[in-house]
């Protein structure tokens, strides 16, 4: 049986031991109840096709209002921000409509209501379906038809006991395929209750064995039929500051994480449609992987990325060593950055000759000093401050030339007036000599060329074996780990857009002359065509007497209809409502200072386990991460039951990590499958993982081929249909991937190879990522807590 995961009363639940994949669930797919058609699916079908009815009529109506709003064309101002906000509104709606089609109601609940006389067995009180987004009548009262998951009148479907039944007298899991219910599982939580319906499911557990035990797509489901208690206070957590959510494999913390994105923007959808919520994965693969989740719980409006993707422009294509990824992505890496910046502010050595108008200017180490020191006072990034940088070199430059030409041999007084003065500074801001001096002392630099360049050549900035660990050529792809050394240069620079800004301004004047020159035009006509007419009689309007040309540009400026997230994605200062990060231990001090840039309200839901830190940047304490930031201002919440990771499989990683930590406790294993782990010592590495894969890989699901990074060229090439890669293709029957591309993703069986070549926490993920069996093929021998399991 499974753990008794509501903490149903002892009459709710039968004592047996764990049930076996797919046993007891037959006898409850039944269509009929005793050799008769059954009233209940019949009951429940008609509802369905009732609910899909109204969706069908929403989606057609939806469609039209879209295609008739953009159809309007030319529109008032007024008008046109109106159509916009309802092509977006509808949009959005008709995305969720698309995305939830399957599945779309999963439950219902029935309220207690003793004064209703005499019950039935289908309702004794109000009956709510519960499903993944609302649904209401076309009715004057807008009569909800379908009850969102997220909403406070369902959350008893997912805590109510038979201890604590809420004011609910039964649950009911309903499962579809497609728009046809295949089955119901009824549980009684008012136990006085004799009304019964033939699809009563005494523990409650057959919806969630049955979750458990379906083969695996590739990608990951989402759970909103079967939320736990401890899952559903997670999801729906109060939305302020920083939440962690620690959770061993197979606890479920990463749908959990997902579906709290899925409520926070039901329940904040205001905010958070506007700031948009980030979900940041550990790799592409992971992201493609859980990608589905939330469109199935109809949220479309969410920007998924890695880290190595946070960087407008930037793609992390290419990989570090563990030593450049550890020395990359430490706190004071922030300082060596901030080094590089003030070196690129440079002093003359020994001094810098500008030719102007027939003299000669000098500007020494000490004038420039001057000029630097003054402008560093004003702490702006170093892009900005170049403007204040030329104006010190400038007033510097003009008083030489002022002092040359105009002081009196007499008495020593300057005979120059403000206009001399200005026109000096004029003249001199024509001469390129002076403009190379200043490119050459206060450079432009981007945040590209800047790293790249202190990657190229480290040495001045790092110690002699950080600076071998970090060194590459400029012409080499980004990584991962330089992606928060492009965002810490980006706010160390700043962005000079001086010459942006008068572009725009030069083009707002264009338009606003053409404008003018159109508006002169419609004057002239009116003109010409009522010159006969007199003025006092005349009272026709023309558009020179209601808009002016500014108003007139304005309305053809062309508007920005991307979604918040695309526009999210685009901009590097962007302040997201709240972000999720997945893996969160393995992120470096460096990373967590990007992301806490794009979150300065702090509203933060961090997922991960430190015992699977694996990277050599991780932090793996949540104290570390979090203190520079909010120092003890964080919850911190811990999930304890393995869904994913049978109680066989789960003996076997966590002896792993007990031989290093001896108090480590995993989490409890809901499942047994009667399936010992097996290893097997070969000779022949490659054919003995083909023989493996063979007699592992299931008839349905997925099976994942574990193993280090420098065997995937000879594992693919005797491995039917497998192709090693950075981003593979999870829907494919059998996988090739090493343990950091396995963090967070599951598979049928898995078949693990060369074991001593992983690290504790790598061998540790590789290990539970199975649901059913687990294989280990080996040449060398096993590290010694996993040879003791066999």
């Amino acid at each position: 049986m499974v753990r008794d995961l509501r903490k149903q009363s002892h009459e709710e639940v039968h004592c047996a031991q764990y049930i076996r994949p797919g046993a007891e669930l037959s006898n409850r797919t039944s269509n009929t109840t005793n050799g008769l058609p059954d009233d209940e699916l019949r009951r429940e079908q008609e509802f369905i096709d009732d609910l899909y009815a109204r969706v069908d009529a929403l989606r057609g109506g939806t469609e039209d209002s879209v295609t008739d709003a953009l159809a309007q064309g030319s529109t008032p101002m007024q008008a046109r921000l109106e159509r916009d906000v309802l092509v977006a509104e509808r949009s959005g709606l008709l995305a969720a409509l698309n995305a939830v089609d399957g599945s779309l109601c999963f439950g219902r609940i029935d309220l207690a209501d003793p004064s209703d006389s005499p019950p039935s067995a289908t309702s004794s009180g109000a009956t709510h379906h519960i499903g993944r987004i609302g649904i209401r009548a076309d009715d004057t009262e807008h009569t909800p038809i379908l009850i969102d998951w997220r909403a406070p009148v369902a959350r008893p479907f997912y805590l109510a006991t038979g201890h604590t039944p809420m004011g609910l007298r039964r649950r009911r899991h309903i499962t579809t395929e497609g728009r046809t219910v295949t089955a119901l599982h009824d549980e009684i939580l008012d136990l006085g209750d004799q009304m019964r319906t033939g699809h009563e499911d005494p523990t409650g557990d057959a919806v969630l064995l049955s979750a458990l035990n379906s083969a695996r797509t590739g990608r990951m489901s989402d759970i909103v039929q079967t939320i736990q208690a401890e899952q559903d206070r997670i999801i729906r957590a109060p939305h302020r500051g920083i939440l962690v959510v620690e959770g061993g494999p197979g606890t479920g913390k990463t749908v959990v994480a997902l579906h709290r994105a899925a409520y926070l923007l039901y329940e904040h959808r205001e905010l958070l449609a506007k700031r948009a919520v980030l979900i940041v994965g550990p790799n592409p693969a992971f992201l493609g992987y859980i990608g589905e989740v939330l469109p199935s719980l109809g949220e479309t409006g969410v920007l998924l990325a890695t880290v190595g993707e946070l960087f407008p422009g930037v793609r992390a294509t290419a990989s570090d060593t563990p030593e450049a990824a550890a020395v990359k992505g430490r706190a004071d890496m922030a300082d060596v950055l901030a080094a590089v910046v003030r070196d690129r502010q440079a002093l003359p050595d020994p001094v810098i000759a500008i030719e102007h108008d027939r003299d000669i200017l000098m500007l020494d180490a000490g004038l420039v000093g001057v000029a630097r020191d003054r402008t560093r006072e004003a702490r702006l990034p170093h892009n900005v401050a170049r403007e204040h940088f030329e104006g010190h070199i400038f007033n510097t430059l003009t008083d030489m030339v002022a002092e040359r030409i105009g002081t009196d041999p007499f008495d020593g007084t300057n005979l120059l007036d403000p206009s001399d003065i200005t026109q000096i500074r004029d003249d001199l801001a024509e001469n390129p000599e002076v403009w190379a001096a200043i490119d050459r002392l206060w450079p432009r630099v981007t945040p590209r060329r800047l790293v790249a360049d202190f990657l190229a050549e480290p040495d001045a900035y790092l110690t002699v074996a950080d600076a071998e660990a970090v060194r590459r050529p400029v012409t080499r792809a980004w990584t991962t780990s330089d992606v928060p050394l492009l965002d810490e240069a980006a706010e160390l620079l700043g962005e000079d857009d001086r010459t942006t800004r008068a572009a725009a301004e030069q083009e707002r004047d264009r338009q606003v002359a053409y404008a003018q020159g159109v508006l002169d035009v419609s004057y002239a006509s009116r003109t010409y065509e009522f010159e006969d007419i007199d003025a006092e009689d005349a009272e026709v309007l023309s558009a020179h007497d209601i808009i002016d040309a500014e108003r007139m540009a304005e309305r053809h400026e062309e508007d920005d209809h991307r979604s918040a997230a695309e526009r999210a994605a685009a901009d590097r200062t962007w302040a997201f409502g709240h972000i999720i990060v997945d893996e969160a231990q393995e992120l470096s001090p460096m990373a967590w200072r990007l992301l806490m840039r794009r979150s300065p309200t702090r509203s933060m839901t961090l997922v991960g386990d430190p015992a699977q830190t694996a990277e050599a940047a991780g932090v793996g304490s949540w104290s570390e991460i979090l203190a520079p930031y909010v120092e003890d201002r964080w919850e911190h919440t811990r999930l304890a039951v393995n869904y994913r990771t049978p109680s066989e499989i789960m003996d076997v990683a966590a002896a792993v990590l007990r031989a290093e930590h001896a108090d480590f406790e995993p989490p409890s294993s809901v499942r047994s499958t009667g399936v010992r782990p097996w290893a097997r010592r070969t000779s022949d590495l490659a054919g003995a993982v083909e023989k493996a894969v063979a007699d592992l890989t299931p008839v349905e699901g997925r099976l994942a081929v574990i193993a280090p990074r420098a065997l995937h060229g000879v594992l693919a090439a005797r491995i039917d249909g497998v192709v090693a890669g950075e981003s593979p293709d999870l829907t494919l029957g059998v996988v090739l991937l090493d343990p950091r591309q396995a963090k967070g993703l599951e598979f049928d069986a898995v078949l693990v190879v060369e074991p001593g070549a992983f690290g504790t926490s790598d061998l540790y993920v590789a290990l539970t990522r199975a649901t059913q069996s687990l294989g280990i093929v080996h040449t060398t021998p096993l590290p010694k807590p996993l040879a003791e399991s066999f």
